[in-house]
């Protein structure tokens, strides 16, 4: 689109201006030959083109366009150069004076004025040099006109792209003139602060962000970065992390402006960032004993709820995978999941590693703070794994932290906001710990809404065979050792093995044996020394074994490696063949062993 015709109703007015002046018709061409503005008969020409639409310098606005020079026409009629409709003999027009419209040092059209009278053509001829001058001092009008316009538009689409990118932008921002009113804010700072646009423009900063820093460089003139502030918002406080500039025009302060966020979305966002934890789901837990089953289905049922867990169980029970899939499974799996060990972080440095600290707290603090694990934790949950351990005088803060939602850094008196779920597990019975002092009764029952017990491995033996593949194919990946399967001796082993360590014992036997057997399958020689003791000591015997005679004991032994292969591979044909295969035996063989064992069918073995 041509310069004139993008601002075609300047140009219009410009022409009407003259034309009224000199009471003479307009015409303004744009460098295609369109006629972009005009008066009398040219106005209903408008938008169409002169001279064939073609810039041709035999005719009047071809040359000037060419030569950038104006011209001069007393007889139209018998001047062939004149235009097109000379030679067609249908001329209305008798003389014309022209000259170019230069922007920018540019030929970008050409305004005429036509006489179409004898009159207007003497007047042409007798004024041509004033006629002229007042042309080129219209021309700079309109070029000054749409100079401005530009500019304007310039300034305006400058103006639309800053005030996008502000909306764009995550952060609130927020500006107050030298008197300390809003005088502008985004969306985001209107939903953070919770007031429309409106409510915001005109109003002193002081009555709604009472105490804000912002004032003060008002006053100073130096801003600040990243400056943690609280809003309070109705009776609740918005924790807020705000950097303020101020605004500077002819060396004076004449305003400030903020961006601020809230200190949840921070950490959430340093959580996403720097976190290595790996969302873990309630199917991926192995497990199909009733026991364990149960756990999972109530696990399950309460994850997309508010309640704290207590999840009670022995050491390597998997307390902090059921943990970890209540989390992934709630309406807080987009938040963070931050996992505290109360018993593995010294007792002097707990307080801290909870609850935070502000600058200057103790020795060796840092100079900027740091946030708690509490904090961190804000818009998610936080696992509090073995909070037997924590000391007594922590549980009382614990607990004005499950009361209030807030949490008070360590050498502040200053309340922050968090919104959190507590999952807490244990080993040991904090019902006994309570009795005798040791664990604070309020803070029990407030972290035991939910109790979930994890059964050890010894009572839900019927998972061994499914956890021993599992971590067969794990570190048979990670350690690059072709193992194919256990012996049955070791399967049945494994199966006899009361596992005091549960599934974190069986998992570090796995690996051990992965990695020292050198065949195939792995055998008892491959099996951790305290597991083959169990072994050699007991002859893998069951309560009572000891006093059975030979031939019942190796029919027990019979039927529990029967029963350990047929639930690694399945009851269908196909997997009997293959059980048939590994023990070396016939299928009809094994047909007579399991009519025997009563194992044709899914039968429990204890």
């Amino acid at each position: 689109m041509s310069l004139l015709r993008e601002f075609q109703e300047i140009t219009q007015q410009v022409a009407e201006a003259i034309s009224a002046a000199l009471q003479i018709e307009t015409e303004i061409v744009d460098d295609t030959m369109t006629i972009i503005a005009g008066t009398g008969k040219y106005k209903d020409r408008i938008n169409t083109k002169e001279e064939g639409g073609e810039v041709n310098a035999g005719y009047l606005y071809g040359r000037v366009l060419t030569t950038n020079q104006p011209f001069f026409i007393e007889d139209a009629r018998s001047d062939p150069s004149y235009d097109p409709s000379v030679l067609q003999g249908v001329t209305e027009e008798l003389a014309e004076l022209c000259t170019p419209i230069h922007y920018k040092g540019e030929v970008i059209g050409v305004i005429g004025l036509i006489a179409f009278t004898e009159t207007q053509r003497r007047l042409l001829i007798h004024n041509r040099l004033p006629y002229l001058t007042f042309l080129q001092r219209m021309t700079e009008l309109l070029t000054g006109k749409i100079a401005e316009q530009e500019a304007w538009n310039e300034w305006k689409k400058t103006f639309t792209q800053l005030e996008t990118l502000i909306e764009s932008i995550h952060e609130g921002i927020i500006a107050i003139d030298e008197r300390g009113l809003i005088s502008n804010c985004n969306k985001t700072a209107q939903q953070l602060i919770q007031k429309n646009k409106q409510e915001l423009i005109g109003t002193p900063l002081q009555t709604i962000w009472a105490d804000s820093p912002m004032l003060q460089v008002l006053e100073t003139g130096v801003g600040y970065v990243e400056q943690e502030e609280i809003y309070r918002l109705g009776e609740h406080d918005m924790h807020f992390i705000v950097t303020a500039r101020p605004i500077r025009v002819a060396d004076r302060v004449a305003g400030v402006v903020a961006s601020f966020r809230r200190m949840a979305d921070m950490r959430r966002l340093a959580y996403v960032l720097t976190n290595e934890h790996k969302d873990l789901y309630f199917s991926e837990i192995i497990g199909k004993s009733r026991s364990k089953s149960l756990v999972i289905k109530q696990a399950e049922q309460v994850a997309r709820g508010t309640s704290n867990i207590l999840i009670t169980g022995e050491s390597g029970t998997g307390k902090g995978m059921i943990a970890a899939a209540i989390h992934s499974a709630s309406n807080r799996r987009d938040g963070p999941f931050i996992i505290v060990n109360c018993g593995a972080i010294p007792e002097a440095l707990l307080e801290s590693e909870l609850f935070g600290y502000v600058a200057g707290a103790f020795t060796g603090a840092k100079r900027e703070g740091k946030a708690g694990k509490f904090e961190l934790a804000d818009g998610g949950t936080i696992f509090l794994d073995e909070i037997g351990d924590l000391p007594l005088h922590l549980q009382v803060k614990l607990l004005h932290v499950l009361q209030s939602k807030q949490v008070e850094r360590v050498g502040s008196n200053q309340l922050i906001p968090v919104n959190i779920r507590v999952i807490s597990a244990t080993n040991k019975n904090l019902e006994e710990m309570v009795r005798n002092r040791e664990f604070r009764e309020d803070l029990y029952f407030r972290l035991n809404v939910i109790p979930l017990h994890m059964p050890p491995l010894r009572e839900r033996v019927e998972d061994i065979p499914l956890l021993m593949d599992h971590f067969l194919a794990k570190y048979r990946e990670l350690l690059g050792h072709p193992i194919l399967d256990f012996t049955p001796e070791v399967r049945a082993l494994f199966m006899h093995y009361h596992w005091p360590g549960n599934v974190r014992e069986l998992e570090n036997a796995i690996e051990y044996a992965v990695n020292m057997e050198v065949s195939p399958y792995i055998g008892l020689d491959s099996v951790p020394v305290r597991i083959r003791q169990h072994h050699s000591v007991s002859g893998i015997t069951g309560p009572g074994e000891a006093d059975q005679p030979l031939k019942e004991r190796l029919q027990r032994h019979e039927r529990q490696i029967l029963y350990s292969m047929l639930q690694q591979y399945g009851y269908s044909l196909e997997a009997k063949k293959l059980v048939a295969e590994k023990l070396d035996i016939g299928l009809a063989t094994l047909y007579r062993k399991l009519e025997g064992h009563k194992l044709l069918n899914d039968e429990k073995v204890f």
